[in-house]
């Protein structure tokens, strides 16, 4: 989707009610695009803590034009899985995807000291580090075939 106002209308039709019952929560949603206009914007709130801080918000729910009672839960869910291909990602798949630089570190980045021997993680975070994947751990034991 491109603009909240779709996704409010994707919710109207989904959910019924009207799009400007949904308006507030899909902009809310869209908020950080003020900040970068581009897709990376996401990361600030299309993940799952961002649907748990939509409900902080703006209530565990709404009430539509049509008088029906929406879980917000739900319109974060529709918005998330409407600009994420389907799925809903946790804020790690988000922040594991960052390049660490220098400049974000006060002393050195030692990714591989928390890891347990042995553990998956370790050879994937090492691939991450060296920018040879971008797939989630899942995703990326599922391609490799663990």
């Amino acid at each position: 989707m491109a603009h909240p106002l779709h996704h409010a209308e994707s919710s109207a039709r989904k959910l019924g009610g009207k799009p400007a019952d949904y308006q507030t929560v899909h902009d809310w949603f869209d908020a950080s695009k003020e900040h970068l206009a581009i897709f990376t914007h996401r990361a600030l709130r299309h993940h799952t803590q961002g649907i748990f801080e939509a409900e902080r918000v703006f209530g565990l729910t709404l009430t539509n034009a049509a008088g029906r009672v929406i879980p917000v839960r739900w319109i974060g869910e529709q918005h998330v899985r409407e600009d994420c291909q389907g799925r809903i990602p946790s804020l790690a798949d988000w922040l594991g995807r960052i390049q660490p630089e220098p400049w974000m570190a006060n002393g050195h980045i030692d990714l591989m000291a928390r890891e347990p021997v042995g553990d998956p993680r370790t050879e994937w975070l090492a691939e991450v580090a060296e920018g040879k994947t971008i797939l989630g751990l899942k995703d990326w034991m599922e391609a490799r075939g663990s």
